[in-house]
């Protein structure tokens, strides 16, 4: 199973948005979409940095609520870790484990084609999961 099962089914839309912005205005955007985190992208589409709730809440908590009205560039995690659509879940699951983060963007060509989540890599492995195991139930049934 690979990143594109993954991105085919749930769909390649990304959140972005710019690094001069001001963490007030990703943290509205965060709350509006429902979303742990938002790419943060150059005019030219390439990533540029991620920001997550996570990143949000630590500046807050170091430097109080002025903090928001800091530019992303200053609070996002710029050496961001990405994954290609030919990446297995196995991969992503170790990539995600390793850097302790919870989105992890997908390029291709210098761009971002999607993004996906830990809980986009548990939910295709349980049901990979869940068909394996009804498949052994068919074969014990008709052996």
């Amino acid at each position: 199973m690979t990143v594109k099962a993954i991105l085919d089914a749930k769909g390649r839309n990304v959140v972005t948005i710019a690094p001069d912005m001001k963490l007030a205005d990703a943290a509205q955007l965060l709350s509006e979409r429902g979303i742990g985190a938002v790419v943060v992208t150059k005019a030219d589409g390439r990533i540029a940095g991620i920001l997550s709730e996570r990143d949000i809440v630590r500046v807050i908590g170091r430097d109080g609520a002025s903090a928001l009205e800091q530019p992303i560039s200053r609070v996002m995690t710029s050496k961001v870790q990405r994954c290609h659509e030919q990446n297995t879940i196995n991969e992503v699951m170790q990539i995600m484990t390793t850097g302790r983060f919870r989105h992890l963007p997908v390029e291709e060509n210098g761009k971002i084609a999607g993004i996906i989540s830990i809980g986009d890599v548990v939910k295709k492995r349980i049901e990979d999961v869940e068909r394996e195991a009804e498949d052994i139930r068919s074969y014990i049934a008709t052996a």
